[in-house]
Order: structure tokens, then sequence, then C-alpha cells
């Protein structure tokens, strides 16, 4: 046995061993990714009920200061006028100017002291966040590490000499597979996962009053029924989401078409669709991309721009392809924002789809402004001339 074969062998051994360690922490790293994940939950859910305390002392703090003011007023008119008021109705008067004082002190801590929680819980979801990005990002890069160790030895080692322009487009493809398998996680997380637990629950409720309340058994029942309407309703959208049938079937243009349909329907935004020039037949990657970028940015309008018009503008020449999306909403300041936004809601983002639109050597740009609303603007390529030129 030759030594450099004994060579390839141990660095394949080495490799296999790399791999396992590295999906075992991919393991522990998940169940972190998944606590940190709920401990957002959590902690959203007690800021929003801080929020509401402290809206509401807020407003007791007010009324009770406004009453406390009339009640010194009154009690200064009654000691002044003496000889028209006995001594109960002064003794009266300072009592409750007092017992005012008193609860309106109290209520002003009260709110320091919620405020003071309130702006505590911000900075612990703030740090949250942080830390279940950072989480998932190394997740990410993890499986990246993984899929690209897995190719075999062998070829890695045998174009060594040509590796790095390939690694480059294999490493881009393996993220865009993991922001993929991490947003569907999140749809999974956020959807079906929840709806069965809660569908667990309501099946043993109706196991427990079966033989006591008919009538409200028939009642949980019929609520459960609508849970699992709705949890379908859900796994076929992830289902579609993941790649929509009607590509292969029917091609991009009538796609699109059937989805701002659906997305008219469900969001009651206006969508209009122009298409120029010939964009009959593309290939399987270009259609896909494509749709999912103006998939993600129908998403971002509806989440984030309360616009209510969205004009979609498709052309096809000679040496591009192109597509325009603007909106009506109210804007942002940076395209940062919108990336930041996105992060902090869980979205897939404006980030993903300028990955997207990369992979296929091409380019997206954001145009947007407070209160005039946003442009996406992407081309692709279909030569290598207008790559040059792009360029």
């Amino acid at each position: 046995m030759s030594d450099s074969f004994m060579g390839f062998k141990k660095i394949n051994d080495i490799l296999v061993e790399t791999i396992s360690a590295i999906e075992k922490s991919r393991g522990q790293l998940f169940d972190i990714v998944e606590h940190a994940r709920n401990e957002c939950e959590n902690i959203k859910y007690e800021l929003k009920k801080i929020r509401e305390k402290v809206d509401t002392t807020i407003e007791e703090v007010d009324r009770l200061d406004r009453e406390e003011k009339r009640s010194r007023v009154l009690l200064a008119n009654v000691s002044k006028n003496f000889h028209i008021y006995d001594e109960d109705d002064i003794k009266e008067a300072y009592e409750k100017a007092n017992d005012l004082r008193v609860s309106l002190t109290l209520k002003r801590e009260e709110e320091r002291t919620l405020i003071e929680k309130r702006g505590e819980l911000e900075i612990r979801l703030k740090e949250t966040i942080k830390v279940l990005k950072k989480a998932e990002d190394v997740s990410k890069q993890i499986g990246v590490a993984t899929g690209y160790l897995k190719g075999n030895a062998d070829d890695i080692l045998a174009t060594v000499g040509d590796l790095s322009k390939k690694q480059y487009l294999g490493i881009k493809i393996i993220e865009a597979q993991e922001e993929e398998r991490q947003r569907l996680a999140r749809d999974i997380h956020d959807g079906p996962a929840q709806s069965m637990a809660n569908i667990l629950v309501k099946a043993q409720l109706c196991e427990r009053l079966i033989d006591s309340d008919i009538e409200r058994t028939k009642k949980e029942l019929e609520s459960l029924k609508d849970i699992t309407r709705s949890n379908l309703k859900d796994v076929r959208k992830i289902i579609y989401d993941l790649r929509p049938m009607t590509l292969d079937d029917l091609g991009l243009i009538p796609t699109l078409e059937r989805y701002i349909y659906n997305f008219m329907k469900e969001s009651s935004i206006l969508v209009e669709l122009k298409i120029l020039g010939d964009v009959s037949s593309f290939e399987s990657a270009m259609e896909i991309a494509v749709f999912r970028i103006i998939q993600e940015a129908l998403n971002n309008v509806q989440k984030h721009s309360h616009a209510r018009k969205v004009d979609i503008t498709v052309e096809k020449t000679s040496v591009r392809f192109s597509v325009l999306i603007s909106d009506d909403g109210v804007g942002f300041n940076k395209e940062e924002d919108a990336i930041d936004k996105d992060i902090r809601s869980g979205g897939f983002g404006l980030m993903s789809m300028k990955e997207r639109a990369e992979l296929l050597n091409g380019k997206l740009k954001v145009k947007s402004s407070p209160g005039m609303g946003t442009k996406i603007y992407f081309s692709i390529p279909l030569n290598e001339e207008e790559d040059i030129y792009e360029r």
C-alpha cells in the first residue's frame, strides 16, 4: 500500500472524526438556540404585560395627581373659610387630602419600580436576541462546515490547485441551504409545533370531560377541529414555501400570479404585476430564486410597510432579467434598519434576498425614505458580456 494512499486514508479518517465531533456539538447548539428562542418569547410576553401595567399605572398617577391637587385646593378653602365650615368639615378635608397624598406617593413609587423593571426587561430582551442571533449564526456556520467536509476527501485533495473559486461557490450554496433550514425550523416551531401541543391539551381536556359534561366536550371538539384545520393550513403553506409545485408545471409567471392573488386576499394590499418581454423559459435555479425574492419582498411589505399598493415590473431583455418592486408604504431611513427589523422579528430578510441574487451573479438594490415608500430592484445577467458590464 503506497504512502500516498495511506496519507489520503489518514486525512479521510481525520475528516470523519471531525465531522462526528461537529455534529455532536451541533445537537447541543440546537438546544441552546431553542432555549434562547423560548427565553425571547417569555421575555416578550412579560415585557408586554409590564408595559400594559406601566400604562395603567401612569394613568392612575395622573388621576391621583389631579385629585390630590383638587383636595389641597379644597382644604385651603375650608381652612380659610373656617367660619362657614365646622370642625368636622375641616377634619374630613384634611384626611382626604392626606390620604390622596399618601396614595399618590405610593403609586408614584410603584410607577418608578415598574418603569425600572420595564427597562431591565428591554435590556434583557436585547441581549437575549443577540445571543439567539449569535447561536443561529454559529449553527449555520457549523452546518456549512459539516456540509463541506462531507464531500469526498479524494475529490477535495485532487482539486486543491483550483479550489478557491469552487470552495467559495460551494460554501455560498450551503449557506443558502442552511438559511432555508433555519427559516423552516422557525416556521415549524412558531406554527405547527405549537398547534400540535394545543391539540394535545384539548384532546386531554375532552377525554376528562366526555363522561361529565357532553355540551362542553362538544364545544372543545369544535375548537379542536378549528385548530387542526388551521394547523393543516400552516403545514400546506410550509410545503408550498419549500417549493411551489406550479413552478415545475406552469412556470414562473403563472406561479407568481397565483401567489399574488392569494397574497391580495390575505393582506388586502393591491398588487399589480407587469410583464415586459418574453418571460416564458428559465432555468429552474433562476425561477426559484426570482420567486423567492419577490415572495420575501411582499412578506416584508405586509409585515412592515403599511402599504396599500405594490407595483411589480418583471422585464427580460437579451442581456438581463430584472424586477422592480415598489410600494407606497411608510419607508425607512436606512437599509440596515429593515435588516435589523427582520432579524428581531425572526424573518428571512433583505440579506437573504441579496444572497439569492448574488448566487446568480446578480445585484439587488434598495431605495427608501420615510413616508416615500420602498423600491427594491434586482437584475440577473443572462450572458457573460452583461456580467462583465455589471461589474
